[in-house]
């Protein structure tokens, strides 16, 4: 009875692939992949916390308390013990500190007898949520918005150091969204050029690559970025950096492209939309790009987690991104000596960040490949 009900099974499974689409197919393989749908949960959420980085953030990147220069973590508590019964509700203990004779730096301890409440949906500072509605609720945070509350920590200004790396995610994401996607463009239009015409414009174009290619990636970064003045405000810099990754990282794609329609330009498909009098721009756009559209998908996936990286090295050796940006490189910035790293090691948690980040973009990109990769 159970092989009867599990053959039947088998007939209703390859008769839904029978007549499945595309996206179908490749969704349900997609599921299979379990690191890969671990790693998508993993970058849906940095997605929505860069959307929605100031209403999550307890406190604005740039407010400071110089009485908690490089405070430690504070430990979030669920339930009160301390009067004997149990209390239920968040909050989190205060500091006492004093200054070392011998170092003078500031020396934290834990009072346990200061008890600061902590709630969701509080009152704090002000900001605007996507630069358009002004209001002052966040997510988490002190229920007094004096009290200091440092869940991560905080760096040499008495910055939060949870705030300010939610506000990194949303620049380092975005800018390995945008140049992954000035990437796409340059990679579509000039390798699909060079593949379909060929000839000189093929000669120049892979000149051009080669050109870019032979020469070292680092010392072409801290060339291009050292070109950008320094008197750029953050936003003219937060582009040019997007530009300097996006003329680079685009030469991988240009060749895999260049291939695929040195290969197709000879299909019946493609010499049936010449003889029908179709344009080039159509031929590559509507016929020859979504025979392959499936690999290309794949290699931008896996080109995000470059872009990161690559903005957190220019950034971290002092060529990319400046304060008052703030982005995970940006912050790496604090943690740049062994003094600092031995005193506050909470400093290096934006590299964990990194770390993560470009994992689970690289574990979605294998899912992808391995779901809709048209050459396996």
């Amino acid at each position: 009875m159970a092989s009867r009900v599990r053959r039947k099974a088998d007939r209703v499974d390859e008769a839904a692939f029978a007549v499945a689409s595309q996206r179908k197919l490749i969704w349900w393989r997609f599921r299979r992949h379990r690191l890969a749908m671990a790693s998508g949960v993993v970058v849906l959420l940095m997605a929505f916390v860069a959307v929605f980085a100031e209403f999550l953030a307890p406190s604005t990147p740039d407010s400071f308390d110089a009485d908690h220069t490089y405070a430690p973590p504070q430990q979030l508590h669920v339930i009160d013990t301390s009067g004997g019964g149990w209390e239920f509700g968040l909050y989190v203990h205060g500091y006492t500190s004093e200054r070392d004779p011998e170092t003078l730096a500031r020396v934290y301890e834990i009072d346990e007898s200061q008890k600061i409440p902590v709630g969701f949906f509080v009152r704090g500072e002000p900001y605007e949520l996507w630069g358009l509605f002004p209001t002052d609720l966040h997510l988490l945070g002190p229920s007094d918005p004096d009290a200091p509350m440092y869940l991560l920590g905080a760096d040499r200004n008495g910055r939060d150091l949870l705030s300010r790396l939610i506000y990194g995610t949303r620049i380092s994401l975005s800018i390995g969204l945008v140049g992954v996607a000035l990437t796409f463009v340059l990679g579509i239009v000039l390798g699909g050029i060079s593949g379909y015409l060929g000839g000189r414009a093929d000669t120049a174009i892979q000149r051009v690559i080669e050109f870019l290619m032979s020469i070292p990636t680092i010392p072409l970064w801290l060339g291009l970025s050292a070109a950008v003045p320094r008197t750029w405000g953050p936003l003219e810099t937060y582009f040019a950096i997007t530009v300097i990754l996006s003329v680079i990282g685009w030469t991988d794609l240009a060749r895999v492209v260049r291939g695929r329609f040195l290969s197709l330009r000879e299909e019946d498909f493609v010499l049936a939309a010449r003889l029908d009098g179709v344009g080039t721009p159509r031929i590559i756009l509507r016929h020859m790009l979504p025979s392959f559209s499936s690999h290309i998908i794949a290699s931008l996936t896996l080109a995000i987690p470059y872009m990161i990286l690559a903005e957190t090295a220019l950034s971290f050796l002092g060529l990319g991104l400046q304060p008052p940006v703030v982005s995970w490189g940006v912050l790496l910035q604090e943690a740049q000596n062994i003094h600092t790293i031995a005193g506050s090691p909470w400093l290096l948690l934006p590299g964990v960040a990194v770390v993560v980040a470009v994992l689970a973009l690289n574990f979605v990109g294998d899912g992808v490949r391995d779901s809709a990769d048209p050459y396996r």
